[in-house]
C-alpha cells in the first residue's frame, strides 16, 4: 500500500476525521533521503493498517501546511494523536525508530 497523499486543501479534514493516530511524512521528490524512506513508509502503512493512518505531503506543492508545522528539513515526520501533533522526528531513520 501507499500512504495517503495529503495537500494543503485536505490536510485538516483528514486529520480531523481520523479516529486513529496519524503519521505524516513531509517530503519532496528531489530529496534523496526522502526517496530512501519511501519503502519504509509503505511498509509502515501496511503494518499499521487499522492502527494508524500514514500520510505523505509534498512540501513543494503544499507550502501552507509545511510552514504551519515549521518543517525546515527533510524528511520530517510528525505524529498526531487525538488530532494534535505530539512528536516530530527530523531526518531519515530505520523503521523501528
Amino acid at each position: 500500500m501507499k500512504p495517503i497523499i495529503a495537500t494543503d486543501a485536505n490536510f485538516d479534514k483528514v486529520i480531523e476525521q481520523s479516529d486513529l493516530p496519524v503519521l505524516v511524512d513531509f517530503s519532496a521528490h528531489w530529496c534523496p533521503p526522502c526517496r530512501a524512506m519511501e519503502p519504509v513508509m509503505e511498509q509502515l502503512d501496511e503494518e499499521l493498517n487499522r492502527k494508524a493512518l500514514v500520510l505523505q505531503i509534498d512540501v513543494d506543492t503544499n507550502p501552507a501546511t509545511t510552514a504551519r508545522f515549521g518543517v525546515r528539513k527533510l524528511p520530517t515526520f510528525l505524529f498526531f494523536d487525538k488530532r494534535k501533533p505530539v512528536t516530530k522526528i527530523i531526518g531519515p531513520h530505520p523503521k523501528q525508530h
